[in-house]
């Protein structure tokens, strides 16, 4: 299809773009990765980090913790990884296990670590629009929008899912390019208007976690729609948007998967040597 927007190629490029960086870096860059408790998911994204790392030659450094960890004992963790000068990047998986705030543990890695972005000061920075770091997968978006040569100024941009590590931060560097934003969640699938929000997107962000949830023929003729949903269903990956009739109708559309998918640990990895290259790591 001729209207597909791929990730692949992007993170081919971005990560020859980092080999060249790390050729300077005279010093062993190292990823240390926190994973507390069993899920299928987290351990599928620690496999894809793994390999992505070892092509680079970063060191990835995996710490496991037992489903039944206590909080304080994450955030000992994570402290211990602050203070040890030759760990370069932290990333703690998610999801953690319930009974483990994620805000606190993130809030609880030094920020020159912080490869996700996501502790206070670096969101605050984004908030300002001079971050240092940007969320990985809000990252990966925005590399595909920049890719597919997408002017976002002035442009009704519709972003589904409101999460801490996508739709929010997204929303925040979508408005800094002047781009038109609603942002929708569950209270407006409740009101019974996401549709009325869908069908006016020249631009369809979503990132909800359902397959199905956006009707393809919800789709305004010629937007462009950029599905970050990962859903297995009857033994196929499959995203939130309705793809086959959203394709006959989008200008541009990311596949699941290979659209989004492919970017995000790549964004990961050029955040770690971001830090490492401005001498925050």
């Amino acid at each position: 299809m001729e209207n597909l927007l791929e990730g692949k190629p992007i993170a081919e490029r971005i990560k020859n773009e980092l080999r060249a960086a790390i050729a300077t870096i005279n010093k062993p860059i190292v990823l240390a990765s926190v994973h507390a408790g069993e899920n299928g998911g987290a351990d599928a994204y620690v496999r894809s980090q793994q390999k992505t790392a070892k092509e680079l030659g970063i060191t990835y450094q995996l710490h496991r913790l037992n489903g039944s960890v206590r909080e304080e004992e994450v955030i000992e963790c994570v402290q211990a990884l602050n203070a040890d000068n030759a760990v370069n990047g932290i990333i703690v998986q998610m999801p953690l296990p319930p009974h483990v705030d994620y805000t606190k543990i993130s809030a609880s890695i030094v920020p020159g670590k912080d490869v996700e972005g996501m502790c206070p000061e670096n969101i605050g920075k984004l908030l300002f629009g001079a971050p240092v770091v940007v969320p990985c997968t809000a990252a990966a978006v925005m590399e595909i929008i920049k890719s597919g040569g997408i002017d976002l100024c002035g442009k009704e941009t519709v972003v589904v899912g409101h999460s801490e590590i996508v739709g929010k931060p997204l929303a925040l560097l979508l408005l800094e390019e002047l781009a038109t934003v609603t942002v929708c969640h569950i209270g407006t699938s409740k009101a019974g208007k996401l549709e009325e929000h869908v069908e006016k997107a020249d631009v369809l962000i979503v990132a909800v976690g359902k397959a199905g949830l956006i009707h393809g023929e919800w789709v305004k003729e010629g937007a462009v729609v950029i599905d970050v949903g990962i859903n297995r269903e009857k033994g196929k990956i499959v995203g939130d948007v309705e793809f086959e009739t959203a394709a006959q109708r989008a200008s541009l559309i990311t596949p699941v998967p290979g659209g989004v998918g492919p970017l995000t640990v790549t964004m990961l990895m050029r955040n770690l040597v971001s830090l490492v290259t401005q001498g925050n790591a």
